[in-house]
């Protein structure tokens, strides 16, 4: 049976789960285990775990830490940050991860799609999209890189269709313009990449409120929902956002 996915997503640095707005002034979120299994225990669909400064580093996500969490828990585990290469995504499917996504070096490498989706198959894999409002794009949004730092003066929309027909599993968009702000997903973004691939699509960046995860899949047609500030700092409980769903109409899974 169809049912909306809620996933925390853990953003680490230095070893901590860690917050911000617009990918900068990060807040420290606790630890990633103890994080992990509390989200878990509080019916959790899936996990991201996220390396958010492996790529401008130049290092793989630490494999260390994602054996730890992956073992902390039951449910599926994506695990992204630095991937380059089909080798680095098996180091992390060896470490527990359940799914890999990449972003920057599929930008720069699109065949990278394409090997990975052959080697593991495509539902292990999410390709991660950051995006930021362009007027100067054909649809409006601009492909951006390095953890949001790099625009790459491509269309977004576009890339989403490209990846779709490289072999990519599932897509997550994250908007530049409403992480962190919990001011609302961007609904436009989000439908526009669902539309245009027709791949499961995670929203991404910006919940703020029960309202905006609703919004999320009524209005930008999201397959599962990703948020991080309302669950980090117990804003938001997850049983309390599938009930909401629920009284909505939105099937989830309890």
């Amino acid at each position: 049976m169809y049912y909306v996915r809620i996933i925390p997503c853990l953003d680490i640095k230095d070893g901590r789960v860690v917050k911000g707005i617009h990918f900068v002034n990060l807040r420290d979120a606790g630890d990633p285990v103890e994080n992990a299994q509390l989200y878990e225990k509080e019916g959790a669909d899936e996990l991201a775990f996220l390396d958010i400064t492996a790529t401008v580093e130049g290092r793989l996500a630490t494999l260390e830490l994602v054996k730890e969490v992956a073992a902390a828990i039951s449910i599926p585990l994506t695990v992204g940050g630095g991937v380059h290469s089909v080798n680095d995504m098996e180091k992390l499917l060896v470490a527990g991860a359940s799914k890999v996504s990449i972003n920057t070096a599929a930008v720069k490498r699109p065949e990278l799609i394409t090997e990975a989706a052959r080697a593991f198959g495509a539902p292990r894999l999410v390709v991660a999209i950051d995006a930021r409002s362009n007027a100067a794009m054909p649809s409006g949004y601009e492909l951006v890189t390095h953890g949001g730092r790099r625009p790459v003066g491509r269309d977004a929309i576009e890339w989403a269709k490209q990846c779709r027909d490289l072999g990519a599993g599932e897509l997550l968009p994250t908007s530049m313009d409403t992480d962190g702000t919990k001011a609302g997903y961007d609904i436009v973004l989000t439908r526009k990449i669902k539309e245009a691939s027709g791949l499961p699509v995670i929203a991404s960046g910006g919940a703020g409120t029960l309202e905006h995860l609703y919004e999320a899949v009524v209005h930008g047609k999201a397959d599962a929902l990703l948020a991080a500030s309302i669950f980090h700092f117990r804003e938001i409980s997850i049983r309390a956002a599938k009930e909401y769903l629920r009284q909505h109409g939105i099937p989830v899974r309890f």
